[in-house]
């Protein structure tokens, strides 16, 4: 790959492209084309820095209430540093990837220790808080301060990938790296919320992951070789994802009168310090679990849903049953579905079984 300050050019395949014109067309059609959302409208660097954490992995649609209901009862920093676990668990609740929201915690505790409860304004500084990686300095640094740096998600690797005709494994570290360097040499100096933002908006909604880039509509199309020589639907190149490991579990949902069993998990770990009914190893049939729970006097039994839930590495497979008691046991917490709802943080794995006590 040859590079200029004007023209990329890529010997392997034989094409170039003016980088000053893509940059141009890319920005003339964010500035008319970009979403309206709640952290764009003011960009404060810790509205930002919230919105970017919270849109790791999660769709920006899913993500919008969440962010207005955070900002909310968090409104800055010092709030943060001093807010209670299981309250942010509580505002997390149906996110996913609850240790997000904990590091932001003790990234915030750091900057009210150092940085005088406000988010410092270089990336360099900004990569020394613990939670943040390059790419979310990037973001914040870029999009709040304006400093002239790369910001590189997945959306920006998939464009550029594309763009250039880079065939590399985009999950390798030293790949990603790459990449950096190669957004840098875009970047126009005094555009980089724009720019960066551009790329993103870009990847989000047109240059679309799963092989389907909606390059008939795309602005920069005529500058990207991908779409010139067929390649883009192929791109980008990712390695292989390791099988998950499946779980086999058996759900059982308490009932003691009008109250509901849950019990906090281990601080560390899978889902950690977040509440969950209990289970069972295994499919369990109902006789199984009547003679389990048999200590507590089972009234009766009933089938629930079944339900899967897919993490990063294993997969829960589960069977589920409401077993009203007639004796409470007496660890965990027992709460109404009123409490359960207002005061204990759920994960998403067992929303199908919270979902059923409602419709109790």
């Amino acid at each position: 790959m040859y590079r200029n300050e004007k023209i990329c050019y890529n010997t392997c395949m034989n094409i170039q492209h003016d980088k000053e014109q893509l940059t141009k067309q890319l920005l003339d059609w964010y500035k008319q084309n970009a979403r309206v959302l709640p952290w764009r409208e003011k960009a404060t660097p810790y509205r930002v820095w919230v919105s970017e954490i919270m849109l790791q992995q999660t769709r920006v649609e899913a993500v919008k209430p969440y962010f207005e209901r955070f900002i909310a009862t968090i409104p800055d920093i010092p709030t943060l540093a001093n807010t209670e676990d299981e309250v942010l668990a509580k505002l997390w609740e149906g996110l996913g990837y609850y240790r997000r929201v904990y590091n932001m915690k003790k990234c915030a505790q750091v900057c009210v220790e150092k940085h005088g409860g406000k988010l410092p304004n270089t990336y360099a500084e900004l990569l020394e808080l613990p939670g943040i990686g390059a790419y979310t300095a990037g973001a914040i640094a870029s999009i709040a301060f304006g400093e002239c740096v790369a910001a590189v998600d997945g959306n920006v690797l998939r464009v550029f990938s594309r763009v250039l005709v880079l065939e590399e494994d985009i999950l390798k570290e030293s790949v990603k790296r790459q990449y950096a360097k190669i957004v840098q040499m875009y970047i126009p100096k005094h555009e980089s919320s724009a720019f960066n933002q551009a790329l993103m908006e870009l990847g989000a909604t047109i240059c679309v992951p799963n092989a389907a880039p909606r390059c008939n509509i795309c602005p920069i199309a005529d500058n990207c070789k991908g779409y010139q020589c067929g390649k883009a639907h192929y791109l980008p190149n990712k390695a292989a994802k390791k099988t998950r490991r499946i779980e086999k579990k058996t759900i059982c949902v308490l009932r003691y009168k009008d109250k509901f069993h849950v019990r906090q998990r281990a601080s560390q770990g899978l889902l950690a310090g977040l509440y969950e009914f209990d289970w069972l190893e295994g499919y369990q049939s109902k006789k199984a679990v009547s003679e389990y729970y048999k200590m507590y006097v089972v009234k009766n039994i009933r089938k629930l849903p079944d339900a899967k839930h897919v993490f990063s590495h294993i997969e829960w497979h589960m069977k589920g049953y409401l077993v009203e008691v007639e004796m409470p046991c007496e660890e965990g917490v027992w709460c109404t579905l009123e409490e359960l709802k207002a005061s204990y943080a759920i994960p998403t794995a067992y929303k199908a079984y919270k979902d059923a006590l409602e419709k109790e």
